[in-house]
C-alpha cells in the first residue's frame, strides 16, 4: 500500500513537472535565440527610431545574452547612437537587467531540476518495472496538461494581453525600474514581447505536441487504443 502510494506520488509529479519543463526549456531558449531579438528590432524599427545600427543592434543581443550567464552584477554596454559613444542603460535600467538576469538564471535552474526528475523517473520505470505503457501514458498526461496550459493562457492573452504582462512584472519584481524610461523600453516596446510570448507559445505547443504524438501514437500501435481513462492511472 505504502509503495503504491510512493508511485502514484512520483508519477503525479511526473506529469506536473512536464509543462515546468517544457515552459523553462523554451524561455531559456528564447532568451538565447539571437534571430529573435534581430526579428523584433526588425519589426518594430528599432534602429531607425535610436540611430543604431542592425549590426549594432545583434551585438546588443549577444551581449545581453551573455550577460545572462556571466558572474558580471551589472550590464555594461558602451554603444554608438547617433554618432556618439554612450551608456545604453541607464541606472534604473541596468538595476532591471540585472532583476531579469537572476530570473533568468532561475528559469535555467528549475530547467536543470525538472530535467534530472524526468530523466531519473524515466530511468527507473523502464529498469525496475518495464512497465513501458505506464511511463509512456505519464508522457501523454503531461504533454496534454501543458496543451490544456497553454490553451488557458492563449485566452487570458486574447482576453487582455497588457495586463496579464502588467500583473506578471508586479508579482516578478520587487521594484518598479521594469517601467524606467530609456533605451530599454524602445528596444524591447509591448509589441516585441506580444510577439514573443506568441513564439514561445507556439514552440510550447509544438515540443508538447512532438512528446504526445510520439508517446499516444507508441500507445496505440502497442495496444488497443490510447485508453483516455487510464491516463492517471
Amino acid at each position: 500500500m505504502k509503495s503504491h502510494i510512493i508511485n502514484r506520488a512520483a508519477r503525479v509529479l511526473f506529469i506536473l513537472c512536464m509543462p515546468i519543463f517544457v515552459f523553462s526549456l523554451v524561455l531559456g531558449a528564447a532568451f538565447n535565440y539571437v534571430p529573435l531579438y534581430e526579428y523584433g528590432f526588425r519589426e518594430y524599427d528599432a534602429g531607425s527610431r535610436l540611430g543604431i545600427s542592425e549590426a549594432d543592434l545583434t551585438g546588443i543581443a549577444k551581449e545581453l545574452i551573455s550577460y545572462y550567464v556571466s558572474g558580471d552584477e551589472y550590464l555594461d554596454i558602451r554603444i554608438a547612437i547617433e554618432g556618439k559613444v554612450q551608456d545604453l542603460f541607464n541606472r534604473e535600467e541596468l538595476i532591471h537587467m540585472k532583476d531579469v538576469k537572476g530570473l533568468v538564471q532561475l528559469d535555467y535552474r528549475i530547467l536543470l531540476g525538472t530535467f534530472l526528475y524526468i530523466l531519473a523517473y524515466t530511468v527507473i520505470r523502464l529498469r525496475w518495472t518495464a512497465d513501458r505503457r505506464a511511463l509512456a501514458r505519464s508522457f501523454l498526461a503531461g504533454s496534454l496538461l501543458t496543451l490544456s496550459i497553454m490553451l488557458a493562457l492563449y485566452l487570458g492573452s486574447l482576453w487582455d494581453f497588457d495586463w496579464l504582462f502588467y500583473r506578471f512584472h508586479l508579482i516578478a519584481f520587487s521594484n518598479e525600474h521594469w517601467s524606467a524610461q530609456g533605451y530599454m523600453l524602445k528596444l524591447f516596446p509591448g509589441g516585441f514581447w506580444y510577439d514573443a510570448t506568441l513564439f514561445c507559445s507556439l514552440a510550447m505547443v509544438l515540443v508538447s505536441a512532438v512528446i504526445g504524438g510520439i508517446s499516444g501514437g507508441w500507445l496505440y500501435r502497442t495496444g488497443k487504443g490510447l485508453h483516455f481513462q487510464r491516463l492517471m492511472s
